[in-house]
């Protein structure tokens, strides 16, 4: 679908959260506002991960946050805000405190929400809400939202492969799914096209963590793979991803700087994460790209529609690289990766690419 934005956030940024997270079960008081006017308040329902997860959550934070400054609108009632939730059980008492709070449109974060944000919809018929990451159909008051996460995600492997030094990288996902799915298919896709456009063998190992919390299963399987001589890993593990950081830091710390491995980051520029000083005493990073996905863009937009009295509700807003809805970071990619990718990007908008939706075996 082609989206028109009113105004299209850059994809990278990372802000640090300011103010008091409301949480069903923590007994966190919101924050004092000021806003005038509360017919425009958004408030934001996380998963467990919560807005500083350094991904998916502060993606659609920063987009609120956003909002709130094109309009002046505060942090609080009225304005914008987040409920954390510390498990799945959290997820339909914060709906249930959104709306008695009387803020009018209400995201849900990740596929997990799903079924509440159903319920809450059901319940709440004069208020607005958005799933997204999953589709809620035949709801008048609910707005879907997904992405092509897997044509920026066969940028990512394309980039890959064009940077490679042992033939090997791999892909470590949070828990299995279909949105997962085209992460690793994406990814999967662009090294094989990558590989076969370079004359190279190149082999991708391929595990998941089993959900998007444990860091320390991931920092596990990446050692495992960083041993196994891959030089790059991908990971759309959500805040599990920051463990795949940690062990490429400690991995390249007892190493000279042009010996690093790479990680690809996910959902935000993740160039920040991949900091660190090599063993000869040289700063360096060791982040190759990060593969955008606009939930800035996708919250801030259908924010504003609300605004002017146009929610889209009952439809589903697919955001693709066609609309800047996924993207890719220049990153430290070579110009060669570079122009690659660009190209890459262009033949799939034009159609001449058609990238897979679920992962080759």
């Amino acid at each position: 679908m082609n989206l028109k934005f009113k105004k299209i956030l850059s994809f990278g940024a990372v802000v640090a959260v300011a103010g008091l997270a409301l949480t069903a079960c923590s007994g966190k008081k919101q924050g004092a506002s000021t806003n005038k006017d509360t017919k425009h308040g958004i408030a934001l329902i996380t998963d467990q991960n919560g807005v500083d997860d350094h991904s998916f959550n502060q993606a659609a934070w920063d987009g609120f946050k956003a909002y709130g400054k094109e309009h002046d609108l505060k942090q609080g009632k009225g304005g914008y805000q987040y409920f954390q939730s510390s498990s799945p059980s959290d997820f339909v008492p914060n709906f249930d405190q959104a709306s008695k709070a009387g803020y009018q449109t209400i995201f849900g974060v990740g596929f997990e929400l799903q079924q509440a944000v159903s319920q809450a919809a059901k319940k709440n018929p004069k208020k607005n809400f958005v799933i997204i990451d999953s589709v809620v159909k035949g709801q008048k008051n609910v707005a879907s939202v997904t992405f092509k996460s897997n044509e920026a995600s066969y940028l990512g492997g394309l980039a890959a492969a064009y940077t490679t030094k042992t033939n090997k990288v791999g892909f470590i996902g949070g828990a299995k799914s279909a949105i997962i799915d085209l992460f690793e298919a994406g990814f999967k896709q662009g090294v094989a096209d990558g590989a076969k456009a370079l004359n190279k063998k190149i082999t991708v190992q391929s595990q998941y963590i089993g959900d998007f919390t444990s860091t320390d299963k991931a920092k596990s399987i990446a050692q495992s793979m960083y041993a196994n001589k891959a030089d790059i890993i991908y990971q759309a593990a959500g805040n599990a991803g920051n463990g795949v950081f940690q062990e490429a830091k400690d991995y390249n710390q007892t190493l000279t700087a042009d010996k690093k491995v790479w990680v690809i980051g996910v959902d935000v520029d993740q160039s920040n994460l991949g900091n660190y000083t090599a063993k000869n005493g040289k700063k360096a990073n060791f982040t190759l790209t990060s593969v955008l996905k606009g939930l800035n863009v996708a919250t801030q937009s259908i924010a504003n529609d609300a605004y002017n009295n146009k929610f889209p509700g009952g439809k589903q807003l697919v955001y693709g690289l066609k609309d800047n809805g996924v993207s890719i970071t220049k990153g430290r990619l070579s110009d060669k990766a570079w122009q690659a990718v660009q190209k890459a990007r262009t033949q799939i908008i034009d159609g001449k690419i058609n990238v897979a939706t679920k992962p080759s075996k």
